[in-house]
């Protein structure tokens, strides 16, 4: 998994040409190929801040095209989600054969390991949140079905979660500040509500495996505060075999232990980042999901995150006192 730096304000580079806009978005985001229409004169601006692993750009630009090409993609692997809020003007996605045509208050998730083109013919503002698969909780697949999606503001649970996110592109000064943890993992729970929600993880498909699946996973997120959490545990609690969980898991791509393991390390993540949980111990932290063993917990934390537990709680303690 790639951390990137907490810093202490929003970084904002105004580029008046597009090589200088193009440059800017090969820094900030994963590597694009980006293109201007027409000939007309370019300005852009870039209005950037990273809070954990989490990516928050604001982008005013006039008319350009961003492509993730498969080259660029072999080049480098860094396997993030980015969620894109349509505040102005209008935008194409198009990646796994699907487009998307967004409008001012439409979302859509794309995938940074697929290609994808994003087509802008007029001058445009939008909010993109670049964040690492895992900060949703929800399996690859099932989110593969959503993207070049369009999500409106006008439908559904789009109409309660896209204006907060409007809010926040608005405000993005307040993400770099003491609460920007919390909105922005607000921000990430209500577009994993949303996407929840339209994939219908409720209904029972035709797919048993992928109900299964969910129910299982549904499970896990309840019980990762006990220690006895385990594959015997939860082969029982769902009248199946342990050899049918561990296949289950497997056809997926991962393990059951895998499975529990990062997410308990990404509600822990969440809770240090926390200023709200300054008051409470890296250890009571631990426990609270289901780590007993303080150093088995800080190596595998370092492993997942590039950083030790405490080191994480300082870093963003520091940028929340800025």
């Amino acid at each position: 998994m790639i951390s990137r730096p907490n810093p202490a304000a929003v970084r904002s580079t105004v580029s008046n040409g597009f090589r200088e806009f193009r440059d800017a978005v090969a820094g900030s985001f994963v590597p694009l190929d980006v293109t201007s229409v027409g000939s007309g004169p370019f300005w852009g601006r870039l209005r950037t801040v990273d809070v954990d692993a989490v990516h928050v750009t604001e982008v005013t630009a006039t008319r350009h095209v961003v492509e993730r090409t498969p080259l660029l993609i072999e080049a480098a692997d860094p396997r993030f989600y980015k969620a894109s809020l349509q505040v102005a003007g209008t935008g194409l996605l198009i990646q796994d054969g699907r487009e998307a045509l967004l409008q001012p208050g439409d979302l859509a998730i794309y995938d940074t390991d697929r290609p994808y083109s994003l087509v802008f013919e007029e001058d445009i503002r939008m909010l993109v949140l670049m964040f690492p698969r895992e900060s949703i909780g929800l399996p690859p697949e099932m989110v593969g079905q959503l993207t070049a999606h369009r999500f409106s503001s006008d439908d559904g649970l789009g109409g309660m979660i896209i204006p907060f996110l409007h809010t926040v592109s608005q405000n993005i000064d307040r993400v770099g500040g003491l609460t920007g943890p919390r909105l922005v993992q607000t921000a990430l729970d209500l577009i994993t509500t949303m996407f929840a929600s339209e994939l219908d993880l409720d209904a029972a498909t035709g797919d048993s495996h992928q109900v299964l699946m969910q129910q299982i996973r549904g499970y896990i997120d309840g019980h990762l505060g006990s220690p006895e959490l385990g594959p015997t545990q939860i082969a029982a609690a769902h009248y199946i075999s342990t050899r049918h969980l561990h296949g289950l898991f497997r056809e997926k791509g991962t393990t059951v232990s895998t499975w529990i393991r990062e997410r308990r390390l990404d509600k822990c993540r969440r809770d240090l980042i926390d200023p709200l949980n300054a008051h409470l111990s890296v250890g009571a932290i631990a426990a609270r999901w289901g780590f007993l063993d303080a150093a088995h917990f800080s190596r595998v934390f370092k492993a997942a995150y590039g950083s030790s537990p405490s080191e994480l709680r300082l870093s963003s303690l520091r940028v929340g006192a800025s």
